[in-house]
């Protein structure tokens, strides 16, 4: 068990951050909140400076698409306090026609390779990213294929007829 709890976290936070960030819940034990892209820079910095909470270690950033949603685009982050031994899911949501938020390699160098990820497979554009290109996809591949704007399966192929199941 940790040195600290979710919710001493969650009131450290909220003492320093009151009203910029919100919809506060535990799934599975794991601390998860939402904030805009215009905070989640100075939240980052403090969740990482700060002496008591002291999360240091970015485990991951990576994207999530909701298309029926106001703000389709999701930036979901996730941090370690190594010290304190508790974790931290931290989602912000940006609209597709504008989908941009700040680097995290300001903190974090790791941040990196992970942002670019995210940029090839979801379009997300992080300002201020030293190198934002294409990481694991072609150089000149205009879509971004973990957005849910493609139908699953070509309604034209033969071989999924009904027929062919016994249906």
């Amino acid at each position: 068990m940790g040195k600290i709890s979710n919710q001493q976290v969650l009131a450290q936070l909220t003492s320093i951050f009151e009203g910029k960030f919100g919809n506060v819940s535990e799934p599975y034990g794991l601390l998860t909140i939402e904030t805009t892209s215009d905070n989640i820079t100075e939240i980052l910095s403090y969740l990482k400076n700060d002496a008591t909470l002291s999360f240091v270690f970015l485990t991951d950033i990576t994207g999530i698409h909701y298309p029926d949603n106001e703000n389709a685009l999701g930036v979901i982050y996730h941090l370690h306090s190594l010290v304190n031994n508790v974790r931290l899911r931290i989602k912000v949501f940006i609209p597709t026609a504008n989908p941009t938020i700040p680097t995290a390699t300001t903190l974090w160098n790791g941040a990196n390779w992970m942002e670019r990820e995210t940029y090839d497979f979801f379009g997300i554009l992080f300002e201020g990213h030293p190198n934002l290109v294409r990481i694991l996809n072609v150089d000149d591949m205009e879509a971004f294929p973990m957005r849910k704007e493609f139908p699953l399966e070509d309604p034209n192929r033969a071989d999924k007829q009904d027929l062919y199941f016994g249906r």
